[in-house]
């Protein structure tokens, strides 16, 4: 029965926890049960407070006991990304310089999915500052994928995707800029939503009108994302971008068929990125589910023409902002690849700020006039496969050579820049047995479409249903 708790989307033990079937305690232990049998060799979540998990699982059953009006999350455990604050837990941000960070608040993405009744399980492994898709650093090491010990887990929020796929939690959140939902759902076979900016408010953040970092739900099925983003949704007053749809618009049922969807599918991103051709293999043999459930797809990609220079430069003058007193300080205590960023950041003019924002717009203009003749955008989440947790970015793929530690991820952070909603949905595997993602773009603020077609995608396939073996 433990396992078999673990292994259950979040929709179902919501249910069974309400319907009283299984009490909350008994859900929680036994998600604590598989963490202390399995995260030695996975290395998923680096912080834990047990005796108070299981005081909350207590309270929640004491609550149903009492006839109270719960939340659609009662009782369901959840993980927190060490990157976001949870008050009277350690968060670290993976970097020495908070090792011993204790929060006195939770930050808004804890306290919404809080406030709909989770549980509080502990707080997932990120790369330090949550710089880079690949999950390591000096306090806890790196996390394992749970399909191939020693390959990477993708990043930012690896540990996340890892616990999801070991079945640690049934549902968790991270954040992306460049990739950090998509990437990391993608390596661990789990589903990962980017949502609009806006749609999940941050708060606190020092930048508030910054649209490049969105924070969003992570799950094992479509249905359980499409839950979380229903608790995570909503306006904010003080946040300047949170859009102002409430979070119920996405609680309602997903759809199993297609017709009449209008699909553009590009395995390379308009030839703008390599991309290692088994992933192309296994996706490309996909497409003949989406015209099976009704869809149109042929081959189309919007122009992305300076989507690079407005990630580039908005991401180093983001860096310079968050991270370049503390390189100043404690250059010692920062790894190269932040310090590298933010020195982009430092020496960036104001008139390339402004020529990236022109860029930035005229790209999502040319985006916004794209889906007027398309549904959504098929295309691979990765451009490599999980590499070895030894390596601290691939350094290329398919004969091309990545010029920096974000080039393999451009298969993402071109989608950043255009301030689109971006699923990754299992999409297969290859032949050795490695999971591929597959990335489902909308327009903006059609966020609830990329969940319609991901959900219906995921039913007909199964692909999810694979879970890794852990011995």
């Amino acid at each position: 029965m433990t396992d078999e708790l673990c292994t259950r989307p979040a929709t179902e033990l919501a249910e069974l926890i309400r319907t009283r079937e299984v009490s909350a305690r008994e859900v929680l232990e036994a998600h604590l049960a598989r963490i202390d049998a399995h995260d030695g060799q996975i290395n998923a979540i680096v912080t834990r407070d047990d005796d108070a998990a299981r005081a909350a699982a207590d309270d929640a059953d004491a609550r149903l006991a009492a006839g109270e009006v719960v939340g659609p999350l009662h009782g369901v455990p959840v993980a927190h990304k060490d990157t976001h604050q949870t008050g009277g837990m350690r968060t670290t941000w993976g970097s020495p310089l908070h090792r011993d960070t204790v929060p006195a608040h939770d930050e808004l993405v804890v306290a919404r999915l809080k406030a709909a009744g989770a549980i509080r399980v502990g707080k997932t492994n990120v790369p330090e500052f949550a710089a880079g898709s690949h999950t390591f650093n000096t306090l806890f090491g790196a996390t394992h994928n749970p399909y191939r010990h020693g390959l990477s887990a993708g990043g930012s929020s690896g540990g996340a995707a890892a616990a999801l796929a070991a079945g640690f939690v049934p549902l968790a959140e991270g954040s992306d800029m460049g990739g950090s939902l998509r990437n990391p759902a993608a390596f661990c076979n789990v589903v990962g939503l980017r949502p609009t900016p806006g749609r999940v408010p941050s708060h606190p953040t020092a930048i508030g009108w910054s649209q490049l970092s969105v924070q969003g739900p992570m799950a094992r099925t479509v249905s359980d994302v499409a839950l979380g983003l229903s608790v995570l949704a909503g306006p904010d007053p003080r946040v300047p971008i949170s859009l102002g749809d409430p979070g119920a618009l996405f609680a309602a049922p997903l759809p199993t068929e297609l017709a009449g969807l209008r699909v553009a599918w590009t395995p390379d991103l308009g030839g703008r990125v390599p991309v290692d051709p088994a992933i192309t293999a296994v996706l490309e043999a996909q497409l003949s589910v989406f015209t099976d459930l009704g869809a149109t797809v042929v081959e189309d990609c919007p122009d992305l023409t300076g989507a690079d220079e407005a990630f580039g430069v908005l991401r180093a003058w983001l860096f310079e902002a968050s991270f370049g007193d503390a390189v100043r300080r404690s250059p010692e205590l920062v790894k190269d690849t932040i310090k590298w960023n933010a020195a982009v950041g430092a020496g960036l003019t104001g008139a390339d700020v402004g020529r990236a924002e022109v860029a930035h717009t005229k790209l999502y203009e040319r985006v916004v006039e794209f889906f007027t003749r398309y549904d959504v955008l098929l295309a691979p989440v990765t451009q490599v496969l999980p590499f070895p947790v030894e390596q601290e970015y691939p350094t290329s793929v398919a004969g091309t050579e990545f010029e920096d530690y974000l080039a393999w991820m451009r298969s993402c952070t071109l989608i950043s820049a255009t301030g689109c909603p971006a699923l990754s949905v299992p999409g297969g595997f290859t032949p050795d047995g490695l999971p591929v993602g597959l990335q489902v773009i909308a327009a903006p603020r059609a966020d609830r479409r990329v969940l319609e077609v991901g959900h219906a995608f995921e039913q007909a396939t199964g692909h999810g249903l694979r879970r890794p073996d852990l011995g």
